[in-house]
């Protein structure tokens, strides 16, 4: 039979035994703690950050940058009377604009890499202060830049454009297709209308003719800044490696100045753009 003091031995060596059991557990539970509270969101951080870094690499000499933005502003008049009275028009505004894209061909030779596969535009939104006429924008072919011509609204919000590859192809183009050469030789055309801003519309008594530009609005008492507007949407290119590239572009088209703007007929502008706020983001999803 045990004696007290051994009984009291032993005892003693189980509790030992028993606090180093838990003492290592308590440590492997917290080391578990740490890891996951605190050194795993360091490793993400740093992951994270070492992500953005590439991308930023990659893109800080992005491809494709927007070189050039042409836009001409006019209005006409639509005459709906059946016998050509000028006592019953609709009055639209439209836009045309042309946007260069650089592709850096002038300092390289033309690549895989800086030509285009696909090109196509989507995410198109069109605001303004005063909700007035029906609004659209699309494809117009570039012949008819600075001339009135009725668009619609493209399907499913988006534009694709058919990419010219050879001089063959070019030969037998047509423009009235939405229409990109794959070295960026020509610029992406866009037309906006704002159609039926002001319906019903006649020609006064005391006049005996109407003008089919810009001062039509004018004539009709439309405030200019009533059919101000800003368009954004996104340029998508994808070039010869299957690399795609894509740009939000925002424009605010302010067709007023201290000459009277629109209301002298029309308004062009030409914006050589600058800045590595242009530049092309490359997309790595």
């Amino acid at each position: 039979m045990k004696s007290l003091k051994d009984l009291k031995d032993s005892i003693s060596i189980k509790n030992v035994k028993l606090a180093f059991v838990i003492l290592i557990i308590m440590l492997f539970v917290v080391f578990l703690l740490y890891y996951y509270l605190i050194f795993s969101n360091i490793l993400n951080k740093n992951q994270f950050a070492n992500q953005m870094l590439n991308i930023f690499d990659e893109n800080e000499n992005s491809i494709f940058r927007v070189q050039k933005i042409l836009t001409y502003n006019s209005a006409t008049a639509i005459d709906n009377s059946q016998d050509n009275s000028l006592q019953n028009m609709s009055i639209y505004q439209f836009s045309d604009i042309s946007i260069y894209i650089d592709n850096l061909s002038y300092i390289s030779d033309l690549t895989d890499e800086n030509t285009v596969k696909e090109l196509y535009i989507d995410n198109i939104v069109i605001s303004s202060d005063k909700d007035i006429g029906m609004k659209c924008l699309n494809y117009k072919n570039p012949l008819n830049f600075g001339k009135y011509k009725y668009i619609e609204a493209p399907k499913n919000n988006r534009i694709d454009f058919n990419i010219i590859n050879t001089n063959s192809q070019n030969e037998n183009t047509d423009y009235s297709a939405p229409t990109f050469y794959t070295d960026c030789s020509n610029p992406i055309a866009l037309g906006y209308l704002n159609k039926d801003i002001l319906t019903n519309y006649s020609v006064s008594n005391d006049s005996s003719s109407v003008s089919f530009n810009g001062k039509i609005l004018k004539e009709a008492n439309i405030a200019i800044e009533d059919i101000n507007y800003t368009l954004n949407f996104r340029i998508n290119i994808v070039n010869n490696l299957n690399q795609k590239f894509y740009y939000n572009m925002s424009l605010k088209i302010d067709m007023s100045d201290e000459n009277g703007g629109i209301y002298n007929g029309c308004t062009y502008n030409s914006n050589n753009t600058s800045g590595d706020e242009y530049r092309f983001f490359k997309s790595f999803s």
